[in-house]
């Protein structure tokens, strides 16, 4: 059991005191990103379920593999947000509550948005090449996967998971994650457990691009700070500043007069 509680906390334990802390004292004011986003699939599956809303949804959130680029990728901001209709609406809205809500928190909006976009990204333009490559090959995927609605909000789940996890330093939970997405491509290949398995690659290689740019932004050469045990040299105390009026000193005492009588050649003038 303590052993158990040790793992628990080395591998959970800043990650869930981050979420914890923002949740206690901001409540739903830390996650309004993450309510908007669910708000948002929850909409649009209502309004796909509906006989005049259908097209609507697909022509501004729904991609396909045999669509033209340009439309794909700017449909794809909103194709996160889009439910697929083969799939219990409900499992995407607790993944985005669940995932995009912790990671909200820990990494921030804009870091949490960058991700998710580049995950999806991933995926989009993963189905496009594998569908070149064919279904010979290991990596390639059969034609009629070209015409397979690819919508909702799984691969950016998935590369979500996969950032938090390394910036919090959860590494088994991490090497799970990749381990079930690899286990679902092995037990059902298709084209959504190979997008997720390129939402993983996409982002592990956003991680090795900022911890090399991070690398070498690290001045090399900074200035040491003194090193321990020296001493260092007392500072010359400030003289006067240029411009300042020094304050008199004391006036000098007068040289004493002639003494009354003494022969001087010059008789004392008398005041009027």
């Amino acid at each position: 059991m303590n052993r158990a509680r040790a793992f628990a906390r080395r591998e959970w334990g800043p990650l869930y005191t981050t979420v914890r802390t923002a949740l206690v004292t901001r409540t739903w004011r830390a996650v309004p990103m993450t309510l908007g986003a669910v708000c948002l699939t929850g909409l649009f599956q209502l309004v796909q379920n509906q006989t005049w809303g259908y097209q609507p949804v697909q022509d501004i959130g729904s991609v396909r593999a045999e669509d033209p680029l340009w439309l794909a990728l700017l449909r794809t901001p909103l194709s996160l947000f889009v439910p697929a209709l083969d799939l219990p609406v409900w499992g995407a809205l607790a993944q985005i509550l669940l995932v995009f809500g912790i990671c909200e928190i820990c990494l921030g909006r804009p870091r949490t948005l960058m991700v998710a976009y580049a995950a999806t990204l991933a995926g989009t333009l993963y189905a496009r090449a594998g569908i070149a490559l064919g279904p010979g090959h290991p990596l390639g995927l059969p034609a009629a996967d070209a015409q397979v609605v690819d919508t909702g909000p799984s691969a950016a789940v998935v590369g979500l998971a996969v950032w938090v996890c390394h910036r919090y330093g959860a590494r088994v939970t991490m090497g799970l994650v990749v381990v079930a997405m690899i286990v679902e491509v092995l037990v059902k290949n298709n084209l959504a457990g190979k997008e997720h398995l390129a939402a993983i690659a996409g982002v592990l290689v956003v991680i090795v691009v900022f911890a090399v740019t991070a690398h070498f932004q690290r001045a090399p050469g900074s200035e040491p700070g003194p090193e321990a045990g020296s001493v260092a040299e007392p500072e010359p105390e400030p003289g006067p500043e240029a411009g300042s009026v020094a304050e008199p000193g004391p006036a000098p005492e007068a040289p004493p007069g002639p003494l009354p009588g003494s022969g001087s050649g010059s008789a004392p003038v008398a005041a009027p």
